[in-house]
């Protein structure tokens, strides 16, 4: 498909996109007669926007739109482009069966690369698209083991990117080799020698990745960490994420060297923490530089997401330092480049974690989010200084994917915005303004059309005298002169947090559509509050944040007259799995209960898991040293006690909360002849994603929620 030069785009522009500057509280609504209840389809079906990537010239924003659909062959994903300042709505770059990932702009502003497979492809590919000269995306890779995150050089010859390969592996003609020899076997087994042997849903394989680079325009594609002693260190890896390992790449300014994120130690993830460093390697090869993590640098801990100013004299990382806490926040690191020297990190407030950072073109300033009380916030800080403060503050919605044009004569900051009642769009932040302009609209109608109550929040103290976060979100048609049952969902983690955010897997107004107040409890152990706030949990796993959450439903209850405290439900996933689990033998406060990827013995489940030195340190020492959490906050210990009728759910290809404990927590209620429905998803890891079993979950919490308060 051809395309145009995106300036004569914006030139031939019929008419603008209407860009009214909107603070972060989100948009007009129709009255609410004119409303209508959220259905599952509204949700699955709304367009979803991701990833945006602003041109270094600041005039352009590439983004990935999603088009759902409940058939995944049917679904379309694809590039679209839309002027940073509004003045033309956004077009459609690609048009082809397969996503797009990873896209990233030359620093010229002229050109995009991206992942894909396309036609002919084995495994994805790095296709580089000219807006300038038009014409259809060219292929610029052809490795067998594919290719993904594409990273341009800074005098734009080159491309750098990663590639996932066998150990043994030095070039792609020892890769076709090995798979070659891998085919040709005639036995199927997986041998391991060392942990960990899983990854979220599914087996660790025997690769691992590479750095390659290669000439845009030949066939020069060269391994930069073959043969090294790095990649043969037996705890080699890169930055763990959910299903593959990144090594966050950066170009040094140069073009002569890059910097990138490894670990040496994962094979000591059964028994210790483990990390990951900065390292450089040259553009010929050769053995990397460590930069962190040295005698010379006494802030150990993991680094990742690397990045260069503008001016090319300061490298920035997240680091995330490590002492005997399971949690603790990330900061924003800093070293003098080319030195690496080492500077004073930047935090925030109370040390909240930076979950992503922009370095503004000036050198000087810095644009971070953090989470803050049910919101993602932007946080300014300097260069020089050790603590950002509040850019402007926002009481509705959550931003996230921030990025800043390099080179721009100002700041031109691009995200995402969403809130509850707002699907994400992709938006301009304003830090002077106090706000954004949208530059999307693709879900903006169709949410105007639903009945979706902003959330309402409330804090309380515990009885141990901590203050606790909340958020209610009132059924749609609402009527504050009737009694509405109450649904308790309580978040997974336990370090995460609830948003003010348009969830896809728990929807907090389909969830209500049927007529239900649903809390939304931030309970000890939650991020959004500080550090010392999510450390709190360690060593106290189910009983107190589940008394918090008890504590408030019932501060719910006396505060707000429409709801019925005689109906309640209480549920969740993951860690929220995992204390509805502990709620089943500790309180009949509940009509019934949800349990979803749901922990019921931690013993067992410190075994099977794709992760386990956190829980070890959690809880104290492992089982066999019997720290006396280990019994006391077992939720299998207390069978005897359970009575609350529960639906169980989980997915079969979860290695997170493997299917065992889930049956082990059936097998316990049937013995106890508890009343309880088993859902097992065969396709789904450690949520539901699929479209059809994601309308099917919602049906079935639905019913049974209405079975217990209806």
């Amino acid at each position: 498909m051809p395309i145009r030069h995106p300036l004569r785009v914006a030139r031939l522009a019929v008419c603008a996109v209407a860009l009214a500057a909107i603070a972060a509280r989100g948009d007009a609504s129709p009255h609410a007669g004119e409303r209508r209840p959220i259905t599952h389809e509204d949700l699955w079906l709304m367009p979803r926007v991701t990833a945006p990537a602003v041109s270094p010239d600041g005039r352009w924003v590439v983004f990935q739109l999603t088009e759902p659909a409940y058939d995944a062959q049917e679904q379309v994903s694809d590039l679209w482009l839309v002027p940073a300042d509004g003045s033309a709505p956004p077009r459609r770059l690609t048009h082809t069966k397969a996503p797009e990932s990873g896209a990233t702009w030359s620093a010229d502003s002229r050109r995009i690369a991206f992942a894909t497979r396309r036609d002919g492809d084995s495994a994805d590919q790095i296709y580089v698209l000219d807006l300038a000269a038009g014409g259809d995306a060219q292929r610029v890779t052809n490795l067998s083991t594919g290719a993904r995150l594409p990273k341009f050089s800074p005098d734009g010859t080159r491309i750098a990117f990663t590639s996932d390969v066998h150990p043994d592996s030095r070039n792609d003609e020892d890769s076709q080799r090995l798979a070659e020899a891998e085919r040709a076997r005639k036995h199927n087994v997986r041998i391991y020698t060392g942990f960990p042997i899983r990854n979220w849903d599914r087996w660790l394989p025997e690769r691992q990745p590479r750095l390659i680079v290669q000439t845009i325009g030949k066939s020069d594609a060269r391994d930069l960490l073959a043969g090294t002693e790095l990649v043969r260190t037996p705890g080699y890896a890169g930055r763990t994420t959910q299903g593959s390992a990144e090594l966050d790449v950066a170009w040094a300014p140069d073009g002569k060297s890059l910097v990138f994120v490894a670990s040496r130690d994962r094979d000591r993830a059964a028994y210790d923490f483990t990390h990951t460093d900065l390292y450089q390697v040259a553009l010929e090869g050769g053995e990397p530089r460590r930069l962190t993590g040295t005698q010379a640098d006494e802030r150990r801990g993991s680094w990742s997401e690397p990045r260069f100013s503008p001016d090319g004299r300061t490298l920035y990382a997240l680091w995330t330092p490590r002492g005997d806490r399971v949690y603790n926040a990330a900061r924003l690191g800093s070293l003098d480049w080319p030195s690496a020297t080492p500077r004073a990190p930047i935090e925030l407030p109370a040390a909240r974690a930076v979950l992503s950072y922009a370095i503004a073109p000036n050198n000087r300033d810095l644009f971070m989010l953090a989470e803050d009380a049910g919101h993602v916030k932007v946080w300014r800080g300097h260069r020089n200084g050790r603590t950002a403060s509040l850019a402007f503050d926002m009481d509705a919605g959550m931003y996230d994917n921030l990025v800043v044009a390099e080179r721009a004569g100002r700041p031109v900051l691009i995200a995402r915005f969403e809130s509850s009642v707002n699907p994400p769009e992709i938006v301009r932040i304003e830090p002077e303004r106090g706000g954004h302009r949208r530059l999307t609209d693709f879900s903006v109608q169709r949410a105007a059309a639903l009945d979706l109550a902003r959330p309402e929040h409330f804090w309380f103290e515990t009885k141990r005298g901590t203050r606790i976060h909340n958020m209610l979100i009132r059924p749609p048609n609402f009527d504050a002169g009737r009694k509405y049952p109450l649904l308790v969902l309580m978040h997974g983690g336990p370090h995460t947090m609830w948003r003010d955010t348009f969830f896809l897997r728990w929807n907090y107004h389909l969830l209500a559509a049927p007529g239900y107040v649903v809390l939304l409890t931030n309970y000890t152990g939650s991020t959004g509050f500080g550090e010392a706030f999510a450390q709190a949990i360690q060593g106290d796993p189910l009983a107190g944040p589940a008394e918090e959450i008890n504590q408030a439903a019932d501060e719910a209850v006396a505060r707000f007259a429409f709801i019925d405290g005689e109906r309640r439900c209480a549920g969740g996933a993951s860690y929220g799995g995992h204390l509805a689990n502990w709620l089943q033998g500790t309180t009949d406060t509940y009509r019934c209960l949800i349990s979803h990827a749901g922990l019921v013995n931690l013993e067992a489940q410190w075994g099977t898991s794709d992760t386990v030195y956190a829980r070890e340190a959690n809880m104290g020492g492992p089982p066999w040293e019997r720290a006396a959490v280990w019994h006391e906050q077992n939720p299998i210990r207390l069978a005897a006690n359970w009575r609350t009728p529960v639906l169980v759910t989980v997915g079969e290809r979860d290695f997170r909360v493997p299917l065992n404990n889930v049956l082990e927590y059936w097998t316990a209620l049937q013995r106890q002849q508890v009343e309880s429905r088993l859902l097992v998803y065969p396709d789904e890891n450690h949520w539901i994603q699929q479209g059809h079993n994601s309308r099917h979950f919602y049906d079935e919490v639905h019913a049974w929620l209405a079975r217990w308060l209806k």
